[in-house]
Formats: C-alpha cells, structure tokens, sequence
C-alpha cells in the first residue's frame, strides 16, 4: 500500500529544491525523497517534478508516500561477538565493530539480531519485525557496550528510559590533535548534512544535541576523551569532534587526515562505548556493563602514545 498526501508548500521553504524541502517536510531522508520523484510520485498542478525543481510558496503538492518493504531478519554468526550478560528481560552485548544494530534498506552486512539469532537467544516480538528488543543503537563503525530487550515488559520500560535519557553511556574517542578548553560540553543542534544524505552536520535546523567531553590522556598528535551524552543523535561524538576541528582519528568521513588514519591501521573512527549504566527494568537496581579496547583501537592509541 501506498499513502497519498496534499501538501502546501511553506514560505521558509520557498525556492528550495524538491528533495530538500520535502525530507524536512515528511521526516524523510533526501535520498527517498528523491526516489519518489524519480518515480512519479511528487506532483505539482498535476505536472511531475524531479527531484532538483524548485518549490514555490503556496503551492499544493500531491505526493504519493510508498510503503517500506519489511525487512527480515537473518540469522548470521558474527566473529567476536560477545554476550555480557543475559537474564530473562535484557541482554547485553559487546558488539564487535562493522555489525549493525538492526537491518535497514542498503545495509547488507552482519546486524546484532541476525548475531544473536544464530547464536540461540530469544528476543522480545515488541517493535517492527526487523528491531525487535531494540532499545539502543550504535553506528556499524563504533563497538562497546549495548543493551537489548527480552521481555515485552523490560521492552517498554527501557524504550522509555532512553527517551528520557537516564541511562549513563559513557564512550571513550581518540581525536585529533588537543581540544581546548581540555573540558568541556558542545551545545550544537544535529540534522542531515545538506550536501550528502548519508552523513549528518551541525545544522541551525537540527535536533538539539549536548556532548559533554573531559581530557584522560594527550599526546603528542591526538587525545583521548571520556565523552558523556545527553542526547543520543546520529553519529553525535563525530560531528561534535569535527565541528571543533578534532574528529575522531581514522574517522575520515568527518575530515580526519587519512594519512594518520592509514599510519595507525584504522578503517574506522576511534570511538568505543566503554561503560553503560542503567536501571534493571524489572529489578530496579542499578547495573553497570564495561568493555575493553578491542584489538584494532589498543593497536592505534599504542602507534600514537610513540
């Protein structure tokens, strides 16, 4: 099924180009919005616009919303995955880096519940097919700590946790060069990046978003950071490190110097959710799960402590 919808264009949105306006608009990414266009599905006065047409104020577009197809769940071993704990409401994991949270349209790879799956762990039915017991995430290229649901109950109750930001995640990130002030927190709001769907910048647009950070170790060419977040955006300790001109090493998406990410052999960003606290949701005692550097991050911060 499909869902069509009128909407009239805003004067803020005047001259803005289709794929553009209409993302802010429906809460879509560019890249959809696009695709709908490229199919017909963006009109205006009964005539089709392609995704770089220019809107006008107070016109009236017809758009016709696809449905996104459901994803399945495939269960598939992951090397190095790892079960911190497990009663019959959570589990934790120390996810390995390169698996995502959940499926999602273009990500062929590893996920967290296809891992689990295969390795014989129920989850909770609550949520779409493809996140079920999800509570959390983390970026396909960050590893650490992550907790997940078992029971519809404890579900519900850390869904709602999060929303409310009571978990403590902590993250430890190595970043370029010595940040200053050596403490203190980024107050920036986060959306799409206007030049390229996929990534996410500090926008005047975009959703608030808080990042507190503290100095543990300088050295001569790099840092590493404790981080704590008050909101949970995507990709939020990378965009808030580049926005002050220290991204994370080997993040080269976000302006690290590819040279010192290839000198310390990391294909990803130095980033790793370390501690994470938070109330057992039937229990309701405070439990703290830790994880260690994997291999990849201990070898990169050797090559730069010299």
């Amino acid at each position: 099924m499909t869902e069509s919808r009128f909407l009239p264009v805003p004067d803020g949105l005047d001259g803005q180009r289709v794929d553009a306006a209409l993302a802010r608009m429906l809460g879509l990414s560019r890249a959809k919005v696009a695709a709908m266009a490229d199919g017909g599905g963006v009109l205006c006065e009964g005539r089709p616009l392609s995704k770089s047409d220019k809107l006008r104020a107070g016109t009236i577009l017809d758009v016709t919303i696809p449905d996104e197809p459901s994803l399945e769940v495939v269960p598939t071993p992951v090397e190095g995955f790892t079960i911190l704990y497990q009663d019959d409401d959570i589990i934790v994991i120390d996810k390995p880096v390169g698996v995502a949270a959940h499926a999602s349209p273009g990500w062929e790879g590893p996920t967290v519940l296809g891992a689990l799956l295969a390795a014989g762990y129920p989850i909770t039915t609550s949520g779409a097919t493809e996140r079920q017991g999800i509570v959390q995430r983390l970026d396909v290229g960050t590893s650490g700590v992550m907790v997940l649901a078992q029971s519809e109950q404890a579900y519900s109750i850390l869904k709602q946790a999060f929303r409310d930001r009571t978990p403590r995640k902590i993250y430890h990130a190595l970043v370029q060069g010595h940040p200053d002030p050596s403490e203190g927190t980024i107050d920036a709001p986060i959306g799409r990046h206007p030049g390229a769907d996929f990534k996410m910048a500090v926008t005047a647009n975009g959703r608030p978003s808080i990042t507190h950070y503290s100095t543990l170790e300088m050295m001569p060419r790099a840092t590493l950071l404790e981080v704590h977040l008050e909101t949970g955006r995507t990709h939020q300790i990378r965009v808030h490190m580049a926005a002050t001109k220290h991204p994370c090493v080997g993040d080269t998406m976000y302006g690290a110097d590819p040279k010192l990410a290839r000198e310390v052999g990391l294909i990803r960003q130095w980033l790793h959710a370390v501690e994470l606290s938070f109330e057992h949701p039937l229990t309701g005692k405070t439990v703290t799960f830790t994880s260690e550097y994997p291999e990849d991050l201990a070898h990169a911060l050797e090559v730069l402590r010299g």
